[in-house]
């Protein structure tokens, strides 16, 4: 849809007091770039864009004391954004009807007011990792086990701890993460191999089983680290042999969260 479309939709939901803040992307610093713009008056919406730039999962500002001091939010939703507002739902972050999804389309702007309206809405959607990632993951899989541990090895060797992945990532919202708990130390603070490669497996699994493939992390990295990839091996384990699929219902199915005593064991090597 155009971007004027998105705009003068946005002044409507803004001038009839519906939603006090809207949270959508803008042109950034380079032509292709976007970043998040938070559009509180009818008069700033004509800076809103909506293309294929548009990556960051803006799901993720939804959680944050300044946003949610502003009022009822409005957020412009791909497909990973709504999955991650169930997300939430399901981990009782958000209440429902206190945020309202703007998804674009051709013809015009659907809003989704309800978690139950988002459900229906994501039924629609196809289900899985896209061909060309699954055929990424059989191909490091396919990898002899000492090359494969060193990809990861060289990867996580790049990481310099900035925790722009934690910061860009919308399940990494706890208030206080193990990375900055020192009594006792879990995870080296300076950047080595071995605490680099502790803290990018803990966050993985922190996200197994809950990831929504969103990008934002590697998106994120300044090291272009794959963590995209990463994230995306455990989510076909966790869809494999647990079937689960995270952010497409409000019930809490998570592989890693749910204890079933008939649950099989036999994957585990």
């Amino acid at each position: 849809m155009s971007a004027s479309a998105l705009s003068d939709h946005v002044r409507v939901l803004l001038a009839s007091g519906h939603v006090q803040v809207v949270i959508g992307y803008a042109v950034g610093s380079e032509p292709s770039r976007r970043r998040p713009a938070f559009i509180r008056s009818p008069e700033q919406a004509g800076v809103l864009v909506f293309d294929e730039h548009c990556r960051q999962n803006l799901a993720t500002y939804l959680l944050k004391p300044e946003v949610r001091a502003l009022g009822k939010a409005a957020v412009v939703a791909r497909s990973a954004t709504l999955r991650t507002i169930l997300l939430y739902a399901v981990e009782r972050q958000l209440a429902d009807g206190l945020v309202l999804a703007l998804v674009p389309t051709d013809s015009g702007v659907v809003e989704l007011a309800t978690f139950a309206a988002i459900e229906e809405r994501l039924a629609t959607q196809p289900r899985g990792l896209p061909a060309d990632e699954l055929a990424e993951i059989r191909r490091i899989a396919e990898l002899p086990l000492a090359e494969r541990w060193a990809f990861w090895q060289a990867e996580m060797s790049r990481c310099i701890k900035c925790y722009a992945c934690r910061s860009a990532c919308p399940l990494c919202y706890c208030s206080r993460c193990i990375t900055e708990m020192n009594q006792p130390q879990w995870i080296p603070v300076e950047s080595d191999p071995l605490g680099n490669l502790d803290w990018n497996i803990v966050r993985a699994m922190h996200l197994a089983g809950r990831c929504v493939d969103c990008g934002s992390c590697s998106d994120a990295c300044p090291q272009h680290i794959r963590l995209d990839l990463l994230n995306r091996v455990l989510a076909d384990e966790a869809r494999t042999h647990f079937g689960a699929e995270p952010g497409y219902s409000l019930r809490k199915d998570y592989a890693l969260a749910a204890f079933k005593p008939d649950d099989k064991e036999d994957f585990i090597k």
